[in-house]
């Protein structure tokens, strides 16, 4: 059904204070084990990331984690994937779980979660990939993100080409169908001054 073969999934080490983010979270693990879509992440077994790996691993699907050495020390890191890799650092793992994936999904998180989708977005901006990334707008939880995206916009710290970069939904065959229609636009758009 989906072209995409593999999805980096970037998500909370935290389940949230509603319980519409685990069943986001589940309702995502099922679709990509059902369309036989592994799943990329960051190797943990906790929050919304254990979620999402624990939907997909009892619905027999495949799972790759990349965990630094030193949270899988802390017994942060599932232990039940199809494969877990072990790295030294936080950057080798977010280069790591980019190279894995065929796109990119980010669901609510804090921090962490946001670090790696604006690197993610930003790696795309300097055209070092050519991936789709997405966002899954659970509850509105990415409302503020977007206004802010398209402040930056409106203010001229953000181009409208670099601004599609970043695809949203609140549901989820709707985004991984954006995702599988994702085509790159042409040019180095962060070196433009043209902002059309």
């Amino acid at each position: 059904m989906y072209s995409i073969k593999s999805i980096l999934v970037y998500c909370g080490s935290a389940k949230g204070n509603n319980p519409v983010y685990t069943e986001a979270a589940q309702r995502l693990g099922s679709v990509l084990a059902a369309n036989k879509i592994q799943l990329i992440y960051g190797g943990g077994s906790i929050g919304l990331m254990g979620v999402v790996a624990d939907t997909v691993m009892k619905n027999r699907g495949e799972v790759i984690g990349v965990i630094p050495k030193f949270l899988n020390v802390k017994e942060v890191g599932h232990g039940g994937l199809t494969s877990l890799i072990e790295v030294s650092s936080m950057h080798e793992r977010k280069a790591k779980m980019e190279e894995l994936c065929d796109a990119a999904i980010a669901l609510p998180g804090g921090y962490g979660t946001l670090d790696e989708l604006f690197e993610i977005l930003t790696w795309s901006q300097l055209g070092l990939h050519k991936k789709p990334i997405g966002i899954l707008n659970v509850n509105g939880y990415f409302n503020g993100l977007i206004a802010q995206l398209d402040t930056m916009v409106k203010e001229g710290f953000l181009s409208p080409a670099n601004r599609r970069l970043l695809i949203e939904s609140d549901d989820v065959t709707e985004l991984l169908n954006l995702l599988g229609d994702f085509r790159p636009e042409s040019g180095t758009k962060w070196l433009e001054r043209n902002q059309t």
